[in-house]
Order: C-alpha cells, then structure tokens, then sequence
C-alpha cells in the first residue's frame, strides 16, 4: 500500500495515477509492493532528520528509510518540496517531472539500486528515465 503524507502546503493533485505507477514500477523490478510512505515537506523538516539520523547537515531532496524484507517493498521516503523545486530549475525541467524522478528514486533504492558511484548513479539514472517514460498521465 502506497501512502501520501504532508508536512507541508504542498499535496498531490493525482495520488491515484502516481500510487499505480509506483506499483507497476515495483511489479517491473519484479518485488512485492509492501507499505511505503511518502512524506512530502519543507527543506527545514528533512534538513533536521539528515542530521538527526544520517549526521548529514547539507540539505537533500530524498531521504528514505528502508524496511524491505527479501522482495517485500517497504519504506519511507521524505521528499523536500523545496528541494525539487530548485532542482528542476537548476537542471531546466519543469517541477512535475522532477518530482516524479524523485519518487520513483526512492523506489529504485528499495530494489537495490545505488547511486554513490558514477556507474551506480547511470544504471539508476537509467532506471529512472525507463520509467519515467512509462508514466501515462
């Protein structure tokens, strides 16, 4: 089950259409769909669990907390709104798509994926760009 929360003035106008995308993104990595949380906030509010659980006092657009049990998908993923907003700019790409890059990353680090390395980061990227191709909305 896939939920949306927030911390923020920020909401989802198609919850239904990104939820059943995120599933059929799991179903192609070949896992099971488990809970998985999505908290969406501001920059303050994920810039406090960096440092409180990471010891990272930088700011991110993602940070997830992974509970997946053999091919059960299951998490957390806090998402600054803030964040992606800024990097769509900066990488000259409107917010929705920067957005949806960001979900499905989270998701993608479930399934195993990595992105400390430059090879990881391409096979992810590559990842990404797949299935950003098949979201229909």
């Amino acid at each position: 089950m896939i939920d949306f929360n927030y911390e923020t003035e920020f909401s989802i106008d198609n919850e239904v259409a990104i939820s059943s995308w995120i599933s059929s993104v799991i179903l192609g990595e070949e896992y099971n769909e488990g809970e998985i949380n999505y908290v969406f906030c501001d920059d303050e509010y994920l810039h406090k669990l960096n440092v409180e659980f990471l010891e990272h006092d930088t700011l991110t657009d993602i940070i997830s907390f992974d509970y997946t049990m053999g091919r059960l998908i299951s998490g957390d993923i806090f998402i600054s709104i803030e964040r992606v907003m800024d990097n769509a700019k900066d990488f000259n790409v409107s917010f929705d798509d920067e957005l949806k890059r960001v979900i499905v990353h989270g998701v993608l680090h479930y399934c195993g994926y990595k992105d400390k390395t430059d090879e990881d980061a391409k096979a992810m990227r590559n990842r990404e760009n797949h299935y950003l191709k098949q979201f229909a909305v």
